[in-house]
C-alpha cells in the first residue's frame, strides 16, 4: 500500500471527512433527547441510558452499540429512544436493551420496535442472555396502528429465549407501564429501583376510567408494593446504582459456558495499521480496488490463504484468522459478478461450511454481469448458485459494505435479506437495486419506448428533469445513514474499528458451537 500516492491521500481525505460526519450523526442519537430533556432526568437523580450501559458493564470492556443511526430520515429521534447492544457483564456476553427517557419518556415508535426485535434475534441466533434497562412509557400511541400487532412479538421473544435457557433480566429504573409491564412480567430475574419504578396495565387516570377506582402510583405499581405483595421484583434496590450491582450479581450466578470455539490464545496483529484502511476505497465507487488490501488490514498477521487465486478474479476469496477465530473471506474486487465468480463462490461457501467456519462478506458490488453474451453462457444458473449456497449456508455470516453493494448481488453476497449474523456498512457505502444513474436510464428508455408504441413525440426536457430527480432521490436512498436508518444493516461504522467490531462478533457468534450445512438444495447445472 502506497500512502504516498495522491489517489490514496484523496480517498483518505473523503474518508476522514465522511467519518467525521458520522460523529456528529451518532452524537445526534447520544443527544437525541436535547440538552433540557437530559437535564430534567438528571435532576431527577437518575442516570441516562448509556451511563446505565456503562456501570453495567465490566470495567475497559468494550459495547458494541448497534443500530445506532435507527430511525435517521424519518420524524422520529435518531437511535429510536433506545440503545442496543452486546457488552460483557460479570465476563458474560450479554445482549443489552437500554429505554432512553429523555425522548418521549423513553416511548416506543416503529423504529424502536423493530431496534428492540432485531436485538432479540441477535440473542437468540447468538444464544446470548439479555438485559432490559427499562424506563419506558409504553407505546407511542400516534402510532400505535404501526406497532400493537407486531409489538406482541417482543414479549414472545422473551418468553422464548427463556424456554431456550437463555435468561432474561430486567432491571426498572422508570414506568414500565400498559404494554411495557409484560417486559418484567416475561423476564427471568426482575430488579426494581425503590421510589423509581413504576409497573402497571394501566396507570391510575386509566384505572378511574375503567372502573372509578381512585389509586396512586405506589399502591398501584410502585416498586416496594411489587416487591411486597405482587411478588413481580425479585429484588428491591435502593437506588439505580444498587440495581445496576445486584443485576451484574444475578449474571455472576448464571454458571455461563460458552459452547462454540476457544480462539488461539495469541495471535498476531494485522502487519498494516488500520489507519490506512481510509486511504484504500476510492471516492468514486465505479474505480476498482483491490480488496486484498483490506483484508490485509483486518486479518491475524495480515495473513491470508487465498482459494482459487487464477479463476474468477472479480471476486477474492480464502481463509484467514480474525482475533484468533477461523474465518473464510469473499470479497468484491472488481464490482461486477460474472459466472466464474458466482461458482467459485458457491464452491467456497460449500467449503467453509463443510469445515464449520463462519464467513465474512465485504461488499463492494454493481451485481451480475448483463448482456446477451452472459445470459447465454448460463450467468442466471451460475447467480442462482452462488445465492443457493449462501442461502442454505448454516454457518454464520458477517457483512460489511465497503463500497457498493447493487442488485442481486447485495443478495449473493449475504446483504440484509440473507440473515447475516451481523450487518455493517462504511460511511461511504451506497445499497440499492442499481446505480442511480442506471436506474433512472432504464426509466427513461422505458417510457420513450411506450411513447415510441404509441406514436407520440418524447418530451425530452420532461426526461432530463426526470432522470435528475430520479438520480436524486435513489443517491439519497442508497446512502449508508439511509439504509442504516431502516435498520437494514447493524451500524455504520468507522473502516479502522472494523477488526475490532468484527472481533467482538465472532466470539457473540461462538457463544453457540458452529456447524456448517448438511446438505443443500439442487443446484442447476
Amino acid at each position: 500500500m502506497l500512502r504516498s500516492t495522491d489517489a490514496y491521500r484523496t480517498n483518505r481525505a473523503a474518508m476522514l471527512e465522511r467519518v467525521a460526519d458520522l460523529a456528529e450523526q451518532h452524537r445526534a442519537a447520544i443527544d437525541a433527547g436535547g440538552e433540557r430533556a437530559i437535564e430534567r432526568h438528571r435532576r431527577r437523580g437518575k442516570l441516562t441510558a448509556r451511563e446505565r450501559v456503562e456501570l453495567l458493564v465490566d470495567e475497559d470492556s468494550p459495547f458494541l452499540e448497534l443500530s445506532t443511526l435507527a430511525a435517521w430520515g424519518t420524524s422520529f429521534a435518531v437511535g429510536a429512544s433506545v440503545v442496543t447492544g452486546i457488552g460483557v457483564v460479570e465476563g458474560v456476553e450479554c445482549v443489552i436493551v437500554a429505554h432512553d427517557p429523555t425522548v418521549k419518556g423513553g416511548s416506543t415508535n416503529p423504529s424502536t420496535l423493530a431496534k428492540i426485535r432485531r436485538s432479540a434475534q441477535i440473542a437468540a441466533e447468538c444464544g446470548l442472555p439479555t438485559i432490559n434497562l427499562v424506563e419506558s412509557g409504553g407505546a407511542d400511541l400516534p402510532t400505535q396502528k404501526d406497532i400493537f400487532i407486531p409489538g406482541g412479538g417482543s414479549f414472545r421473544d422473551i418468553t422464548r429465549a427463556s424456554a431456550d435457557r437463555r435468561p432474561t433480566i430486567a432491571l426498572v429504573f422508570g414506568s414500565s407501564t400498559a404494554g411495557g409491564a409484560y417486559v418484567p412480567g416475561m423476564s427471568d430475574y426482575v430488579v426494581m429501583v425503590k421510589d423509581g419504578a413504576k409497573v402497571f396495565l394501566g396507570g391510575p387516570p386509566l384505572v378511574k376510567m375503567a372502573t372509578g377506582e381512585e389509586s396512586d402510583d405506589e399502591s398501584l405499581g410502585g416498586a416496594e408494593m411489587h416487591a411486597r405483595q405482587s411478588g413481580l421484583a425479585d429484588y428491591l434496590a435502593a437506588d439505580e446504582r444498587d440495581a445496576i450491582r445486584i443485576g451484574r450479581s444475578i449474571v455472576k450466578n448464571l454458571n455461563w459456558r460458552k459452547r462454540g470455539t476457544i480462539p488461539e490464545p495469541t495471535y498476531a496483529e494485522p502487519l498494516h495499521d488500520a489507519e490506512e484502511l481510509l486511504g484504500i476505497v476510492p471516492t468514486d465507487l465505479k474505480i476498482p480496488f483491490d480488496p486484498r488490501e483490506v483484508i490485509a488490514c483486518i486479518v491475524d498477521g495480515s495473513s491470508f490463504d487465498e482459494f482459487k487465486p487464477l479463476y474468477g478474479s472479480s471476486l477474492v476469496t480464502g481463509f484467514a484468522r480474525l482475533h484468533g477465530y477461523p474465518i473464510g473471506i469473499l470479497a468484491n474486487a472488481q464490482g461486477v459478478l460474472f459466472s466464474e465468480e458466482a461458482q467459485k463462490a458457491a464452491q467456497f461457501i460449500q467449503l467453509a461450511n463443510q469445515v464449520d467456519t463462519p464467513l465474512l462478506f465485504l461488499h463492494n458490488t454493481t451485481g451480475y454481469m448483463v448482456g446477451a453474451e452472459y445470459e447465454q453462457g448460463g450467468i442466471i444458473k451460475h447467480g442462482a448458485q452462488m445465492i443457493n449456497a449462501v442461502s442454505n449456508s448454516a454457518v454464520p455470516h458477517l457483512s460489511v459494505v465497503i463500497g457498493a453493494s447493487y442488485g442481486a448481488g447485495h443478495y449473493g453476497m449475504s446483504g440484509r435479506a440473507y440473515d447475516p449474523r451481523f450487518m455493517f456498512s462504511w460511511p461511504n457505502a451506497k445499497s440499492a437495486v442499481m446505480g442511480p444513474a442506471q436506474l433512472a436510464g432504464v426509466i427513461s428508455i422505458v417510457a420513450r419506448g411506450a411513447a415510441e408504441a404509441k406514436g407520440q413525440p418524447y418530451d425530452e426536457e420532461g426526461d432530463l428533469a426526470m432522470r435528475a430527480y430520479v438520480e436524486e432521490q435513489i443517491e439519497k436512498e442508497s446512502l449508508a445513514y439511509f439504509t442504516s436508518g431502516m435498520l437494514y444493516d447493524d451500524g455504520v461504522i468507522d473502516p479502522r474499528n472494523t477488526r475490532t467490531i468484527l472481533g467482538i462478533c465472532l466470539s457473540a457468534i461462538h457463544t453457540r458451537e458452529v456447524r456448517g450445512a448438511e446438505g443443500y438444495g439442487v443446484f442447476r447445472l
